[in-house]
């Protein structure tokens, strides 16, 4: 792609744009979900989108963007279509700062802009006129940034229009791309740069059916998470094209990968059927940098192990500090725990112990971890009350996590795990983005780690034979880059990240072709041949 700079106005709009975001903060614009489209992306899409227009009628565009902001996509209709082809364009903007400039830039060139809430003006009778074309990219914020009450009044709302269900889980951007689509004249076309999130998660999954039965989803290209489309958004991105009608029983949509709309590196029809059976939609185009794209029916790694999150401290910096430091303060040793340091800092995958289980390992970190009542704490351990009470300054103890717990110094209760695995990190190709970690200490881990616990017939062996954790973490270490992100999922700059249900997926094979005792039923599986 190459930015359009033949358009003295779409040269202005970027210096606006340029403006306003300077004057906001990075993680003010992300709880807003305010990221701009570039201009030659923009434009590719509104050209995309027209090719998939009636050819021999040569329709008159009836132009809407719900997240207008400062206008990207309508100077990339304007430059794909000319304004003879626009009937209408209206633009809705929630943010008076960029309706006023949208405004500002377009209305000589035909743009109604509505400063409002989207999702409320599209409830009431006096909407605007249905478009028949409509080209956006939705805010994205994150569910916990929509407060409960809205979440509330956004799922009603599109039940009512669209008989969705929304997972409260779900961010605004599906909440827009729903609305919109119920707005929408029959047979319309639309564009959507949304997170590729919703492909692969359980809350994108009302949406993935709607796109299969309510509409005719005709392409999603998927950028390459490398590629991030928005610098600051640390998201990976798609663009959904879909058609206002029905599905043909036969429908095939096609998935492209990487490069750009016009060439992409990747490309692959898949039927609405396959998809329906596919939990996650990013498998497809089949390429490089996909994960591996298996239908696992033996055992899982879920059904040997329970995998949780690492305890969410509240405040790192504040519970967690170096033993010699919390030595030096006089805290008292039984309400201190090991714990391990960030992944990054951890330069071993074996972690040995001293006579007490603490990690023989540097940094040598320790969390405070207390449930005595604050009156009793301050009579028996004055040391430690002493540095509790420093929260109040630092506004600890507002945090949403410490502000739920009782006493707000006490932490989430997690055994040590003889087997962890780091939740985020690169990788391509074989290379695996997650390690695991052999923990023969008595320290847990942050958030930043998954803790693995045997159970049912792995754990019956190794109570048995203890010795044999160490061919367990060795058949670990095979679990392949490609197996890894076949089930775990990328943000923007290629940050894949996995959680404990998506590693429970992984398969297990190598385990029970080694101990096929671990099915329990051993006996049957060897006279099927499965282990010969």
């Amino acid at each position: 792609m190459t930015a359009v700079h033949d358009n003295a106005m779409e040269l202005r709009r970027q210096e606006i744009q340029a403006g306003i975001d300077a004057g906001r903060s990075a993680s003010a614009r992300n709880r807003l979900g305010q990221f701009a489209t570039p201009n030659a992306l923009a434009v590719d899409i509104a050209r995309f989108a027209g090719t998939l227009l009636p050819a021999d009628e040569h329709p008159r565009i009836r132009f809407a963007d719900p997240a207008i902001g400062s206008g990207s996509f309508f100077s990339a209709a304007l430059a794909a279509f000319g304004a003879g082809r626009l009937e209408s364009a209206i633009g809705i903007e929630i943010d008076p700062v960029f309706s006023g400039a949208a405004s500002e830039l377009w209305a000589q060139a035909g743009l109604e802009v509505i400063n409002g809430d989207f999702t409320r003006i599209i409830a009431q009778a006096t909407r605007p006129p249905a478009p028949n074309f409509v080209l956006a990219n939705p805010p994205y914020v994150r569910h916990h940034h929509v407060p409960r009450e809205e979440k509330e009044r956004l799922q009603a709302l599109t039940q009512r229009l669209t008989g969705v269900s929304v997972n409260g889980l779900a961010g605004l951007y599906v909440y827009f791309v729903l609305l919109a689509t119920a707005w929408m004249e029959a047979d319309g076309i639309a564009a959507w740069l949304i997170p590729s999130e919703f492909m692969d998660v359980n809350y994108g999954s009302a949406l993935k059916t709607y796109l299969l039965d309510q509409v005719t989803l005709l392409r999603a290209h998927r950028f390459d998470p490398h590629d991030v489309q928005f610098g600051d958004a640390l998201v990976s991105s798609v663009v959904v094209f879909l058609r206002k009608t029905r599905p043909l029983p036969n429908h095939e949509i096609e998935f492209t990968f990487g490069g750009t709309l016009l060439k992409p590196h990747a490309s692959e029809r898949v039927s609405r059927d396959d998809l329906r059976q596919t939990r996650k939609w990013s498998s497809y185009p089949s390429h490089s940098e996909n994960g591996q794209r298996t239908q696992v029916d033996g055992p899982l790694l879920g059904e040997l192990f329970k995998v949780r999150r690492g305890i969410a401290t509240g405040n790192n910096r504040f519970f967690i500090m170096e033993y010699g430091e919390a030595k030096r303060r006089g805290l008292p040793r039984e309400y201190l725990r090991p714990i391990l340091p960030s992944p990054r800092l951890l330069k071993t995958t074996v972690i040995d112990a001293d006579d007490r289980g603490n990690p023989l390992i540097t940094p040598q970190l320790c969390i405070i971890d207390c449930d005595l009542p604050e009156p009793i704490l301050e009579l028996r351990h004055p040391a430690l009350w002493e540095y509790l009470k420093t929260a109040d300054v630092l506004g600890i103890k507002e945090g949403y996590l410490v502000g739920k717990r009782v006493p707000w110094y006490k932490q989430e209760r997690r055994a040590p795990a003889p087997i962890l695995c780091t939740y985020m990190g690169r990788g391509t190709h074989d290379a695996r983005p997650f390690r695991f970690v052999w923990n023969r200490s008595r320290a847990i881990g942050t958030n930043l780690y998954l803790m693995l616990y045997p159970q049912n017939h792995l754990a019956e062996m190794l109570r048995r034979d203890p010795a044999r954790i160490e061919e367990v973490f060795a058949l670990l270490g095979q679990i392949t880059g490609y197996e890894m992100r076949g089930e775990g999922r990328v943000y923007g700059g290629g940050l894949h990240k996995i959680e404990p249900s998506e590693l429970c997926r992984i398969s297990a094979a190598p385990f029970v072709r080694r101990w096929p005792e671990l099915t329990g039923e051993s006996v049957m599986l060897q006279e099927a041949g499965l282990f010969d």
